[in-house]
């Protein structure tokens, strides 16, 4: 079986084919196409654990990789990738999972709503995608797959053309189904999960050798 990193990889190989062969003879602009990567943490909703089980509040790592293409000025589309570890909290079953996803969204940039200066900016996105929860230790059996929307709101400062700094606040809405029966969730999750994650955003696109 094809592991779920080849299906990535392999996802977001042709999506970055596909968007460099569009941009080929277009505008060069550092704004097109551009990679990001971000580091932060993950709250899960408690309504998404079996009754014994409950989540850290905040837990660490959440992981975001994403290949975003600007058709227009504001518009644009972004295909991500995130993970996140999930662990118990204090006093409740011990048990440890994986969270991962990978979502299509919309990008929007704000700028002009905003009215904030050249090297800010400030970009909206949302969009549906796929949901694997896998957990870890005695409840490996486990495992949940389902749909999800997300959407969110990022805060980016350039350093120069080709490089800047970002927060992302993002919301992932799960439409897992219930466990039935309730212990054979035991060890997994099926919730929401709200994320904090701070990284850089790199262009691909035009402008390699700008001045720094």
């Amino acid at each position: 079986m094809v592991s779920n990193f080849r299906i990535y990889k392999t996802v977001f190989c042709l999506v970055g084919a596909l968007m460099l062969s569009f941009s080929a003879g277009s505008q060069e602009s550092t704004n097109i196409i551009k990679a990001q990567f971000g580091l932060g943490l993950g709250s899960p909703s408690q309504g998404g654990f079996v009754q014994g089980f409950e989540g850290k509040p905040l837990n660490f790592p959440t992981v975001n990789l994403g290949l975003q293409y600007m058709f227009k000025p504001k518009v644009g589309a972004k295909l991500d990738y995130g993970f996140s570890r999930i662990s118990n909290s204090e006093n409740t079953s011990l048990f440890k999972l994986n969270y991962s996803r990978i979502n299509m969204q919309v990008v929007y940039n704000a700028n002009t709503i905003f009215g904030l200066p050249p090297r800010a900016a400030i970009f909206l996105h949302a969009g549906p995608g796929y949901s694997m929860v896998r957990p870890l230790g005695n409840y490996t059996e486990n495992k949940a797959s389902f749909f999800n929307v997300m959407g969110g709101i990022e805060f980016h400062y350039g350093l120069s053309d080709t490089l800047s700094i970002y927060t992302d606040v993002s919301y992932i809405n799960g439409f897992g189904k219930d466990f039935n029966p309730v212990t054979d969730g035991n060890g997994s999750f099926n919730g929401n999960l709200l994320t904090l994650t701070f990284g850089a955003s790199i262009s691909l696109s035009g402008c390699y050798f700008c001045d720094q």
